[in-house]
């Protein structure tokens, strides 16, 4: 079992030589989803946090034990396939955190060139914790694609939320927000998202003030929290308190 609060940065290391096969990455599932009107998705396996509302939590804590090996060539047809069938115009990858380091981000580059330049009247989203992206900036300039969208999910209002949601050093908690700064500045279309249910009114404004303070100033998308049993209980063993 993992200690809390952990280095994220390392554990990203960790984390990607289990989910990462020479060129291959670790799938769960492959599937149609309702949001952003319909989207074509890869639910991966593996992330650098361990956030006690994720919906994914059990994966994320022993990806050794979860989903099987596919290339980006493999991913990205499974996506084609479902956004034809469907007649989908976004696809993505979710479930984990698509970019862990060097050899997790050549592999969603790949899926990312290979469904856009297939179909060129799709979107891919790609949805991050952005933490690698703020701490290893140099990684953005690979994502300057025509058609990527980027959706960063923020973790908390302040370090010690970060700390408490993601189980992470709280020193740590600035980086996404640097991420979606220097994507911003390079022209990439990116945005922040939070779980308003963890948030609440006075979180949201706190983070707005800590983005201010960043010299970041963007639309912030809110999400509602998919409260499956083992969510509430990771919660309420976390001891957060969710916003009425």
């Amino acid at each position: 079992m993992i200690s809390l609060p952990f280095d994220p940065i390392k554990r990203a290391q960790e984390i990607e030589t289990i989910v990462m096969q020479d060129t291959k990455r670790k799938y769960h599932r492959f599937r149609p989803a309702p949001y952003y009107g319909g989207i074509a998705t890869a639910d991966a396996v593996g992330c650098c946090f361990l956030c006690a509302y994720c919906w994914s939590y059990f994966r994320i804590l022993q990806p050794q034990k979860h989903g099987k090996f596919y290339s980006p060539e493999a991913v990205g047809d499974n996506l084609l396939n479902i956004a034809k069938k469907k007649g989908f115009k976004y696809v993505r990858v979710t479930g984990c955190e698509p970019i862990l380091g060097e050899r997790s981000l050549e592999h969603l580059v790949k899926i990312i060139d290979r469904t856009l330049q297939t179909k060129k009247d799709l979107t891919f989203i790609l949805e991050t914790n952005g933490l690698l992206l703020g701490f290893y900036p140099d990684f953005i300039e690979r994502l300057a694609i025509p058609r990527l969208s980027i959706r960063v999910a923020l973790k908390g209002w302040d370090p010690a939320s970060f700390q408490e949601i993601t189980g992470a050093e709280k020193d740590y908690f600035v980086y996404p927000i640097i991420g979606i700064k220097k994507m911003l500045q390079k022209g990439l279309h990116a945005w922040p998202a939070v779980m308003f249910d963890v948030f609440g009114e006075e979180g949201v404004n706190s983070l707005k003030t800590q983005m201010q303070k960043q010299g970041l100033k963007c639309r912030m998308e809110t999400e509602v929290l998919e409260k499956y049993p083992y969510v509430m209980d990771n919660i309420y063993k976390r001891g957060l308190i969710l916003k009425q």
